[in-house]
Parts: C-alpha cells; structure tokens; sequence
C-alpha cells in the first residue's frame, strides 16, 4: 500500500526558504564560531567571501538542475539522471553522510550549549531531549515542521540583527569606526590559510541545496526552488558577512577556552550574562529547526533511495495516514543519538567532505545535462551551463583538496564503505538492475 502513496505536495515559496534557512540555521556563525575561528586563523569575513563565490556558482547549478528534474533526490537524482546510475550512487552515498551528521550536529549543538548555560545537567539528557522532539514534529508531517521553523528563523534573523545594532552602537561610542580594513588583511595571513578556512566555512551555507530533497512536496517545484536556493544564499551571505565584518573589527584578538563553545564565551565577552542567556535561548529554537529542516531533508533523500532500491525498500515506506517516512525518522533519530560520543569538529569534517563532493558533481552534471546530451549551445547556455558551472566546480574541487587529512580519510573511508554495499547490493538476484534506477526517479 505504501508504494501507492506520495508525500503531500504542501509547501510554498515561503515555507522552502524558511525549510533551507531553517537547516542552514542562520546563528551556526556562533555555534561553530571556535571551529571557522581557528580554521581560518581568525580571517573569518575572507573565508566568508571565498566561499560564498563557490556557494554562488554552485547554488545556480543547483538551480539549473531542479529546472531540469523537478524530482526529489537532490545531488543523488540530478547525477544518477544526467551522467551515470553508478556514479549517482556515489554522490547520493556522499550527500547521505553530509545530511545524516547534519542532523548529529544539531543535536549535538543543542548538548553543549544547554549545559554550558547549566551546567549541573549533563549533555546527553539535553541531546535525548531535542531528539524526541525533532522526532515527534517531523512524523507529524513536513507543513508542520515549515510552519514551526518559520517562527525560529524569525527569531534568528531578529537576534543577529540586534546582536550587529549592539557592535555598531558600541563601535560609534567607542569612535573606532574610522579607517577599517574590511579583510582585515594587516594581520599576514597567508592566502593558503584563508582558502583553507573557506573549505570549512563552507559548512555555515549549507542548507540552500537541502530544499532540492522537498521537490515532491513543493507546489510549481521547477519555478519555486531555483528561486527559494538563490533567496537562501544571498540572505545567509548577508548575514555572515556583516557579523563577521563587525566581530573581527570590534574583536579582533578575542580568545576562548573551548572550541565548541566559543560562541557562548563571545556572547559573555560582549554583553555577560544577559546576552549569554539571551543567546542560549535563541539558540535552543534554532537548534530544534535546524535539526527539523536536517531530519526532513535526510529521510526524503532515504526515501528516494529506497524507491530505486539502493536502500532497502523499507525506506521507501509512508505512514500511511500521516504519509510520512515514519521508518526513516525514527531510524534517523536513533543515529543522532551518536551525538553523545562524537566532537563537533569531527562531525564537521564528515559534513564538509560530502557536502563538497556532492557540489562538485552537481556542476559537472549541469554541463553533462544540458551541454552534451541536450546540446544546448547557445551562447548563454555556454557561459551560463557551461562556464559558471565549471567555475564552481573548479572552485569546488579545490576547496576539497584544501580539507585537512583527517576529513579526506574520515569521507574516502565512507564512499568505500559505500563501494562494498553497492557491489553487494548489486550481487543479490533480487536488486534492481542498475538500468532500471534512472526510471524509478
């Protein structure tokens, strides 16, 4: 019965924007603060920039793309559709770890800064907590889920905008506003450095290419998630690049004890306690959205996998009421629970491996769509699906190549691990013929 059921074609241009915001999580800038910090060596505006050039390129494939294939599946459908079944599995393989830690580090967020603000409750009590809660709105279903990010990313965007109105105020009552270098670029940090701090800064703008999962549940899709993927991108920019901007003028040696937590001590550094409790507070909702907007995104892309029998077909099950995939969120939300005996810098590295894997296909499946099957070669095409494209993943492969060894060996171990199931999978007489995958899609 559940093979006759389709998930419910419910969200606007609103709700797809609030969905990509809410899993990029507009205050990850602070909680990943002491991690981009110390990547970057402190260059965090010019990390900001480089990255947001490769998220730009790669964000118009993405859209050039679900034009194409206004079919759910993200990276994992637009490459199986437009070069190769195989291949396609191995980004969807690699896409998959990006979204499963996505979903282990809101919860795991959520851990460490509930106990830094009490302390006498361990992590894991607050982790167990936002995973059941995660659990029962997303079953619920996917409009419920829009509609309670919504409120939560309001509730960001006010918070950063106050917490930047805080730093100009105080940077004209300290008259320091005269003569600041943008780039900041007095301190000699190497050019390498800053690239290097790009690759992991990648991971704040993560999100815009999430909502490519939600096509199915998306009214007009081919129109509203190019749209809702460049509105994303260019609100985050925004965002980061004005925090970062004020931050590194205003603070510019700021100093803390803990990498994860670094976000906590700026806040107790700028304005005590009350803004330290004000952040915390904020925090907890944006945590929630983001780990709504994170389980959403990784149980549809399970789904679409289960469909083509890459995954088994349990993942392709719905409630047959709520029609959603039940199996595949409690299954996800067991696996958060890992955020218990994980650091959030490993889980960022995860992260950033397959989510640049996964955007380094997709542009190259922009050229292999439109320019070599379609033959599309007018001279927009070439400099829109063909030259943007292969300067996003120019950009893309490079930033890969800056990640440090502990990330290439930590997602190279992955993708073999996924070699091993794809050739067992593909041994049992009873799995779909690698032929047949691109018509499940």
């Amino acid at each position: 019965m559940s093979d006759k059921l389709t998930l419910k074609r419910d969200l606007s241009l609103s709700h797809v924007v609030t969905m990509g915001l809410s899993w990029m999580s507009p205050m990850i800038f602070f909680t990943s603060f002491g991690v981009l910090h110390e990547g970057s060596r402190g260059m965090l505006l010019a990390a900001y920039l480089l990255a947001f050039i490769a998220i730009l390129f790669t964000a118009l494939s993405y859209g050039q793309m679900a034009k194409a294939f206004p079919v759910s599946g993200s990276a994992y459908t637009y490459v199986t559709k437009s070069m190769n079944p195989f291949i396609g599995f191995l980004v969807g393989w690699a896409i998959l770890l990006d979204y499963l830690f996505s979903c282990i580090i809101a919860v795991l967020i959520f851990g460490i800064n509930l106990h830094a603000q009490f302390t006498s409750i361990p992590s894991f009590v607050w982790i167990l907590l936002c995973t059941l809660v995660v659990m029962i709105i997303n079953i619920i279903g996917i409009k419920t889920s829009a509609n309670v990010s919504k409120i939560f990313v309001i509730m960001q965007i006010l918070f950063i905008a106050g917490f930047c109105s805080l730093l100009v105020y105080r940077a004209f009552q300290s008259g320091i506003t005269a003569g600041w270098n943008p780039l900041n670029t007095q301190d000699g940090v190497p050019i390498s450095t800053i690239l290097a701090g790009a690759s992991l800064v990648c991971f704040s703008f993560l999100g815009f290419d999430s909502i490519t999962t939600m096509t199915e549940e998306t009214k007009n899709p081919r129109k509203t998630i190019p749209r809702a993927i460049i509105i994303i991108v260019l609100l985050a920019g925004l965002m980061y690049f004005v925090t970062a901007f004020l931050i590194q003028q205003m603070y510019p040696s700021f100093t803390f004890n803990h990498v994860d937590s670094a976000g906590f001590e700026l806040m107790q550094s700028i304005g005590g306690p009350l803004l330290a409790s004000i952040f915390t507070f904020v925090i907890i909702f944006s945590v929630l959205s983001q780990g709504m907007s994170s389980m959403t995104t990784v149980t549809r892309l399970m789904f679409v996998m289960g469909k083509t029998s890459l995954l088994p077909r349990a993942f392709a099950s719905l409630h047959p009421t709520l029609r959603t995939p039940v199996f595949n969120i409690v299954l996800m939300s067991v696996i958060s629970l890992s955020a218990m005996f994980i650091s959030l810098e490993t889980a960022i590295m995860f992260v950033s491996f397959g989510a640049l894997t996964a955007f380094l296909f997709v542009n190259l499946s922009v050229i292999f769509h439109y320019i070599i099957r379609e033959k599309q070669r007018s001279p927009r095409d070439m400099f829109v699906r063909f030259l943007c494209p292969l300067l996003g993943a120019g950009f893309v492969f490079y930033l890969i190549t800056l990640l440090d060894v502990s990330s290439l060996m930590l997602g190279s171990g992955w993708l073999v691990a996924g070699l091993i199931y794809y050739l067992v999978k593909r041994l049992k007489p009873a799995t779909m013929s690698i032929s047949k995958v691109d018509e499940a899609l």
